[in-house]
């Protein structure tokens, strides 16, 4: 007897009552109050009793629900097992922490499940509004049918993150930009027609992503890094390393031609060979394991190369502006233990400029 490993009605069921009910919970902690804490040094990197409170929910209905599936969680410490699962179930608990300690509403509960590591069901859902997006064969906004907006590509609404804005998007003339925090939440509503298209600047994570993705195919749209490359999921490490795009089609075609236009940065970690940033190293830092890069258009911005010392990295090269230095740090201190900035005169075989 062949299994059958394709999400079912019933999946999606279980997901949109799985992710309401840890919603319940993390507003809940609103109400009451909460302490926060620091996953990095890095200021804006917050978890909360909520975040693990919430995962724990999800795990613990997923185990029940579906014993035979592996489960990746943020807030999980990561069960290797599930490398080896054809069906695996990919969760944020709370999209957007830093929305939900600041008191805003734009934080969202995010499931996804991946068959052979491609996006094939997703619910997000908004606690503080109550909207909850599904997507299978399809997609519905709190039950009912929704699709991508019919908007001239002209008037395309691009949903962009906040921080990204605020950072380095505010004097770009890309038009119809409109920032807010959780990304899970972002594709959602472009799965909806309430946006177009979006993308990033930094990296993310498989768990931000999956569940929006998912909507967005179910849609009809496309989500993809910025190069082209198919996202895939449930990879040995979880991380996205470099910038994405996704939404409608026509709007992503004329938005990936205007951010080379534009030539707006986007950042690329661990560059490897075969991949698009590798083209543009210098010649020294082609093939070494630790190199760390920002483009702008189709050129290099800025590099950083690390090397390991034990458990530690110490900055070994960064070239480029001092600000597209930093931002490359900023990621990379989120997930490991180097200085809090390199000191470009003693540390690097390069000098970045201001």
């Amino acid at each position: 007897m062949t299994h059958d490993f394709a999400p079912r009605r019933s999946d999606l069921t279980f997901a949109i009552d799985t992710a309401r009910a840890a919603g319940d919970l993390v507003m809940n902690h609103r109400r009451r109050g909460f302490d926060v804490e620091r996953k990095s040094d890095v200021p804006d990197d917050f978890v909360t009793i909520a975040d693990r409170e919430a995962s724990e929910l999800i795990i613990e209905r997923i185990r029940r629900h579906a014993p035979f599936d592996g489960v990746l969680s943020e807030e999980m410490a990561d069960d290797e097992t599930r490398l080896a699962k054809r069906r695996v179930w990919i969760v944020d608990p709370i999209d957007g922490t830093k929305e939900f300690v600041h008191g805003s509403p734009d934080f969202a509960v995010s499931i996804g499940l991946t068959v052979d590591g491609e996006p094939r069901l997703g619910v997000v859902y908004a606690p503080a509004t109550g909207d909850v997006y599904a997507g299978l064969d399809g997609v519905e906004k709190n039950g009912r049918t929704v699709g991508f907006s019919k908007r001239p590509v002209e008037d395309a609404v691009i949903a962009v993150s906040a921080t990204e804005y605020e950072r380095e998007l505010t004097g770009t003339p890309l038009r119809g930009m409109r920032p807010s925090g959780s990304i899970a939440l972002k594709l959602a509503k472009i799965a909806a027609g309430e946006a177009d298209a979006t993308f990033t600047i930094n990296p993310r994570s498989e768990w931000d992503v999956c569940a929006g993705h998912a909507l967005v195919a179910a849609a009809g749209g496309s989500y993809t890094f910025r190069d082209g490359a198919a996202i895939g999921y449930n990879a040995p490490d979880p991380a996205l390393r470099r910038g994405t795009i996704g939404g409608r089609g026509d709007v992503v075609a004329w938005l990936a031609r205007e951010l080379d236009r534009l030539a707006v940065a986007q950042q690329h970690l661990f560059v490897r060979e075969g991949e698009a940033a590798f083209a543009l190293l210098p010649p020294e830092l082609r093939g070494h394991p630790s190199v760390h890069v920002r483009t702008a258009g189709r050129a290099l911005e800025s590099a950083v190369a690390l090397e390991r010392r034990g458990e530690a990295y110490r900055v070994a090269y960064a070239d480029g502006p001092a600000r597209g230095v930093s931002f490359i740090m900023r990621n990379l201190r989120r997930s490991l233990s180097i200085p809090d900035a390199p000191n470009f005169s003693e540390s690097t075989t390069s000098d970045a400029t201001e």
